[in-house]
């Protein structure tokens, strides 16, 4: 069955977080936002969740903002691109802002989500859904609502297995009747390899309240800790992260549930995952980019096909649109406007765009930003294990 849009829902809200500076990912997110960070040559990190959005029929979504924005408003282009520019519902961007002297800037995803409580408040929506960026999977959202309701859980999380360490996840214990009843974050001694993907359905009013209830503690420990040394925390300190404060209370309350997510989930925070989801894209055992139903949407620029020389040899790699291939290519991923000329070689690397590799240039596991060069010589080696991919930025890069 081919893919047709669906209704939208009006009761639900999508809240994209948006905001992290990605340092795992340094010096990729030195100059743009996580979410802008390109992948598979085409895409971009937040395609992914706006796609399952859009393809679940959830109209109403924002995208709340902090670190260097500009590279990911260009390409989020109000929506258009996922069918969510519409006057009265569609994307919303939520920019950074500075709140009281006790409630600056966001310092965590929970304390992102509590200065958007007046908006929630007045968008009468009953449930939102919160979402990470930096993650490639596919979801239909609307078994996961319709759960939500069945259960009436006050959140429900979205999980799946990990094969590799799971201590930098939040860990989650699940019982027989899909309820959450133990909840670690980046533990130490993980209890299993279940674990939440980011992907989270609050009920509204319990969020809301949740949040409010824990900004009042917060505050008041504040000025406790005023009154006793003159140096009380913020609100956004002891708010933190959700998997902090937020979630632990909601899993003690109760009502939280799992919803396991089958198929392929990566978390894309630090360098050797990225490199290694573009490795199992074109091994094949990676996210499906190319099925009909579950499209991936983006902003396309209009670019020229990619030419492909008759000197050119390429194997089990993906070529991007405006790319112009002489060289040698293997089991790479070669981003718009790229150029390898004619004795050049290029094996198990992503170039993200605009790169010229010249003749005698030899790249072997290297990631290479928008407008990196290369020369005659050998950059890169492929070594077993991790952090032994080489990055490669422009001499001048751009303004994220």
């Amino acid at each position: 069955m081919r893919y047709s849009p669906v209704r939208s829902n009006p009761r639900v809200l999508a809240l994209l977080l948006a905001g992290g500076q990605g340092s795992r990912l340094a010096p990729l997110t030195e100059a743009r936002s996580k979410p802008a960070m390109p992948f598979a040559g085409t895409y971009r990190l937040i395609d992914f969740a706006l796609s399952n959005l859009a393809n679940s029929g959830i109209r109403n979504v924002w995208v709340v903002e902090q670190y260097k924005p500009f590279e990911l408003n260009q390409h989020l282009a109000n929506g258009r691109p996922w069918d969510l520019d519409g006057t009265y519902e569609g994307l919303r961007i939520l920019p950074p802002f500075e709140g009281s002297e006790r409630d600056g800037f966001a310092e965590g995803n929970a304390h992102a989500i509590y200065q958007q409580i007046p908006k929630l408040k007045e968008s009468g929506a009953e449930h939102v859904i919160v979402m990470s960026c930096d993650h490639v999977y596919q979801l239909d959202l609307r078994p996961v609502l319709a759960q939500h309701e069945e259960t009436d859980a006050d959140v429900t999380i979205v999980t799946t297995t990990v094969d590799d360490n799971p201590t930098r996840y939040s860990v989650v214990t699940v019982d027989k009747n899909s309820r959450i009843t133990d909840f670690q974050y980046k533990p130490d001694n993980p209890n299993g390899n279940t674990v939440a993907t980011e992907v989270f359905v609050y009920k509204a009013s319990v969020l809301i309240e949740k949040l409010e209830r824990l900004a009042q503690e917060s505050a008041k420990a504040s000025k406790d800790a005023d009154d006793a040394s003159d140096e009380g925390s913020s609100i956004g300190e002891q708010l933190g992260d959700y998997g902090e404060r937020l979630l632990p209370a909601l899993v003690d309350g109760g009502r939280a549930f799992a919803y396991p997510l089958h198929g392929y989930w990566k978390d894309l925070g630090t360098v050797d995952a990225y490199f290694g989801a573009h490795m199992q894209l074109l091994d094949g055992n990676g996210v499906q980019i190319g099925d009909p139903d579950w499209p991936i949407m983006t902003n396309t620029i209009g670019l020229p096909p990619a030419f492909i020389d008759h000197t050119a040899t390429i194997g089990r790699s993906l070529v991007s649109a405006g790319a112009r291939v002489s060289g040698t290519v293997e089991h790479s991923v070669i981003g718009p406007g790229v150029t390898i000329e004619n004795g050049a070689t290029v094996s198990r690397c992503i170039l993200l765009g605009d790169n010229h590799v010249k003749k005698g240039a030899v790249l072997e596991s290297v990631i290479a930003d928008i407008g990196a060069d290369f020369e005659d010589g050998r950059v890169g080696e492929t070594k077993p294990g991790p952090g032994n991919i080489t990055i490669v930025q422009p001499a001048s890069p751009g303004i994220g």
